[in-house]
C-alpha cells in the first residue's frame, strides 16, 4: 500500500507521520477486503442460512472499516476525537467479526483467514487509539 507515502507527503502533515495510525489504515483495508470475501464465500457455503449471523457480521465490520480507513487517511483540518471513537467503534467490529469467524474456523478456511484480519486490525485500531493523543486516552 501506499498510505505511508501519501500521507508523507500531505503538506500539513510535512514528513511526520504517525505510524501506527497508517498501520491501521492499511490493516483496515486489508481486513474490509476479507470480510468482504470471507461473506462472499459464507453465501456460497451449502449451509448459507446456518452462516447468516457471519454474513452480516463480516460485511459491517467491512464497512467500518472502509470508513476508518477513510477517516485516518484525511489529514485536512482535524477531527481528533471523532477519529478516537470511531478506532473504538472500530476495535469493536473486528473482535466482534473475529468471534464470529472465530466459531467455524476448524472447518471453513475462508472463516479463519477472515478472522486473522481481523484480529490484525482490533489490535492496529487499540495502538493507533493510543498513539493519538495522552487527552483522549
Amino acid at each position: 500500500m501506499h498510505a505511508q507515502q501519501m500521507i508523507a507527503t500531505h503538506p500539513q502533515v510535512r514528513g511526520q507521520t504517525n505510524d501506527a495510525l497508517t498501520r491501521c489504515i492499511e490493516d483496515c483495508y486489508d481486513c474490509a477486503q476479507a470480510c468482504t470475501a470471507c461473506a462472499d464465500a459464507c453465501l456460497g457455503e451449502a449451509m448459507v442460512q446456518q452462516m447468516t449471523q457471519c454474513i452480516r457480521t463480516c460485511v459491517d465490520c467491512a464497512d467500518i472499516c472502509l470508513v476508518m480507513g477513510a477517516m485516518a487517511t484525511r489529514r485536512t483540518g482535524s477531527n481528533v476525537a471523532l477519529v478516537a471513537r470511531m478506532l473504538e467503534t472500530c476495535e469493536e467490529a473486528c473482535r466482534t467479526c473475529a468471534r464470529e469467524c472465530e466459531r467455524h474456523a476448524a472447518t471453513m478456511a475462508h472463516c479463519r483467514v477472515c478472522g486473522e484480519a481481523c484480529r490484525r486490525c482490533e489490535a492496529a485500531c487499540r495502538e493507533a487509539a493510543m498513539a493519538l493523543s495522552p487527552t483522549l486516552q
